[in-house]
């Protein structure tokens, strides 16, 4: 199970800083809010299956030792917080900045908040909060009649230090957004059109081949649907997949792809925009980590604090890379393996 739930009165969310403060002032309310989240009706424990109230510890509150087997249970396992050093309050507040931040936030900032002095402390934590952000039952957008599916490729990367003139280290994104009508009453419908992005998917790819793009498409758009793409070759064969295909002589024409694919173009630009303006250009050996943030964030965009529980990782099935993992040569993929949420 992985809890994505909108807000409730029995799990309430933080909307300002003093309410965050009076709600989590130490490591046993931080654990009571965990707890409550993951054993609505009552503890169960893991290894047994036994319910019923557990021995508790005062200096260890987020650790529970069933009466039946003896065995504990801690409330960090199987999540992205498993076997951390970190004080509780600590995850608690990066969850809480990290959800509430409009443009989020840069591992040379994250230290500053968190009161923490290194670097790489800082730059974990974040890694493991983007391992939360993805869903491991993560379904497919798009599958409704009303709406369509806008889908394109881009480039990220250019011009790096030291490898003289020219663009070097780019590297390829495949991106799919819903495209949602909004009601012509709307206080909100601000374009002449009223189209607005729904949910996005975005993942690396090798290449512009149609099974590299086809690929992509099958895995994050459900079948009928349908797709608004340019007429390059890789779409090509998307009706033979079950997808209602159209394809866009774009030729290079911008104000063409701008009339039949605004969306998607709007949200690489906003992705490049947040790249470079947060966190000042990424490696490629990070860059799917910051796509599932840059998704997850996007797709949360009018309730950034729905994120809460699940950038916190509470229900657990998700497994975040060790330290040793993030500055390998080459890091392991998240549990999912579609990005975003």
């Amino acid at each position: 199970m992985v809890i994505d739930v909108l807000d409730r009165g029995d799990w309430p969310f933080p909307r300002s800083l003093p309410e965050f403060q009076r709600r989590f002032p130490d490591e046993a309310a931080c654990a009571s809010y965990l707890e409550r989240a993951r054993w609505s009706d009552g503890f169960i424990c893991d290894h047994c299956g036994s319910p019923g109230e557990p021995y508790r510890f005062a200096n260890r509150p987020g650790v529970f030792r069933c009466r039946h087997c003896n065995r504990d249970t801690s409330l960090t396992a199987g999540t992205v917080r498993d076997r951390t050093h970190t004080p509780l309050s600590v995850w608690f507040w990066a969850a809480s900045l990290v959800a509430s931040q409009t443009p989020g936030m840069s591992a040379v900032q994250f230290p500053r908040q968190l009161g923490r002095s290194r670097y790489e402390t800082a730059f974990q934590i974040l890694h493991k909060l983007r391992a939360g952000m993805v869903r491991p039952d993560q379904d497919r957008i798009g599958g409704k009649s009303e709406e369509v599916v806008e889908a394109d490729e881009t480039y990220v990367g250019g011009r790096t230090r030291g490898k003289g003139r020219g663009v070097h280290d780019r590297v390829l994104v495949a991106g799919a957004v819903e495209v949602r009508q909004r009601k012509r009453t709307s206080s909100l419908n601000k374009r002449k059109t009223g189209r607005y992005a729904g949910r996005v998917r975005l993942a690396l790819v090798s290449d512009r081949s149609a099974q590299s793009l086809g690929g992509f498409i099958d895995g994050n758009v459900a079948p009928g649907t349908t797709i608004i793409t340019d007429d390059w070759s890789g779409y090509a064969k998307l009706s033979e997949h079950g997808y209602s295909h159209t394809a866009v002589a774009e030729r290079g024409d911008m104000q063409v792809a701008e009339t039949f694919l605004p969306i998607i173009l709007l949200v690489f630009s906003n992705l490049k925009t947040w790249l470079r303006g947060t966190h000042h250009g990424v490696s490629p050996q990070h860059l799917p980590a910051y796509l599932n943030e840059f998704t997850f964030r996007f797709n949360r965009r009018f309730s950034p604090f729905n994120a809460f529980l699940s950038l916190l990782g509470i229900a657990g099935d998700v497994t975040a890379p060790t330290y040793a993992e993030l500055y390998a040569t080459k890091s392991p993929p998240t549990t999912s393996s579609k990005l975003g949420s």
